[in-house]
Order: structure tokens, then sequence, then C-alpha cells
């Protein structure tokens, strides 16, 4: 495993919960869930698993973002349930992938989920695509650079009025609770780049789905 994946696992690790309040989790309640964080390496070219949901789905639709899931009875724990949900999602072999560490449990307010994203290093890289399209539309590994490069980096601001990071890669823009992570782990990893957070584009949603705030 490359030094700087060992390095980043430990700086996650030691995450304390005020580093991430925006999402602090109600004192009970939520419905209990996981993301998969996975990154591979390719000669010293890393990147990240993203998908696109569908546009057919009750919360989060047609939005960029780590496969996952909720947790289900038969789950041992939140990193079987991210391995599940990626393998039922994207058709990720789990053989191929070693859990690295878990953030703190973080809340996702638009849909009531209590996430648990897991970071992980995809050691065999396999095959991946489309593997349930009731829920994903598209997948993508997703090369750090692109995601450090300034040119593809902006703020965001949506209906409600918030303002956020957000990312235009794979022919997608990454926004929302996914973007705040993937930039959390830009500047944990030491790729962040300097860029212009004074760009903002109006974020595009159908009527809808406003009142997502992911």
């Amino acid at each position: 495993m490359p030094s700087y994946l060992t390095a980043l696992a430990e700086r996650v690790g030691g995450l304390a919960e005020e580093h991430l309040a925006r999402w602090a989790p109600p004192e009970e309640g939520g419905r209990a869930s996981a993301v998969l964080m996975l990154i591979a390496d390719s000669d010293g070219a890393p990147d990240i698993l993203l998908i696109e949901k569908t546009a057919m789905l009750r919360k989060h639709a047609g939005q960029p973002a780590f496969p996952g899931g909720a947790v289900e009875p038969g789950d041992a724990d939140v990193t079987a349930t991210a391995l599940r949900e990626a393998a039922e999602e994207v058709g990720l072999d789990p053989a191929g992938v070693s859990v690295l560490a878990t953030l703190p449990v973080l809340y996702l307010a638009p849909s009531g989920y209590v996430v648990t994203p897991v970071l992980a290093y995809w050691h065999t890289p396999g095959p991946v695509g489309v593997n349930d399209p009731g829920e994903v539309a598209s997948v993508a590994r997703v090369p750090i650079a692109e995601l450090v490069d300034p040119g593809n980096r902006f703020q965001v601001r949506h209906p409600s009025g918030y303002v956020g990071p957000a990312f235009a890669v794979a022919g997608m823009v990454v926004w929302g609770f996914t973007a705040g992570l993937l930039s959390m782990l830009l500047e944990l990893g030491g790729w962040a780049r300097p860029w212009d957070t004074t760009v903002i584009r109006e974020l595009q949603i159908p009527t809808g789905l406003q009142s997502e705030l992911a």
C-alpha cells in the first residue's frame, strides 16, 4: 500500500467530531448507513470511485455520490454495509479492498441517514459498472489529479441559499455532502491545491427536488 495512504488513514481515524460539526448527528434517531470512499493507485496516479444516482430515486435523485446505503440486519458492521452496497451497486469485489479507517458518524438531514464514511484502499482493482440500474446511472473512477485541478473547482449556490464546494469531473457536478467529504479528503491527503473560492455557480436542480440539501 502506498505510504501516503497509511498517513491518510491515521489522519482520518484521528478526526474529532468537532471537525465535522456541520454534519453533527442528532442525539437519537436517523437511519444508520455507510458510504465507501474507495481509493485506488495505479503507478502513483490515485483515483476515487464515484457513482451518479438515477433520476428515479425518491432521495438524492441524479446526484453524484460515494457507493453506499442503509445498514441491513445481516451486516456485521458499517464497513460490511459499505462493501455490500458497493458490490450491489457497481459490482465491486470486496476481496480486492482493504478497509483503512472510518470517519465519525455524520448526519445527512435531507434523507435522515446517519452516515459512517469508510475509507478503503482498492489494492486489486477489478471491473466495475452499473450493477443496479434502479439506483445507479453511471460509475466513474475519478483521478485525484482532476479533483485538485483548480479549473474543476468552484462553489455552488443551492436554491435554499446554501453555498458549498463543488467539482466538475467525469461529466458530473459533484456537490453537497459528497463534495464536502472530497474536499476534506484532499486536504488530509496533502493533495489540495489553491483554487478560486469566489467563483459561485447557481446549482441547477429540478423543481421537485429543490427541498434537498445533500
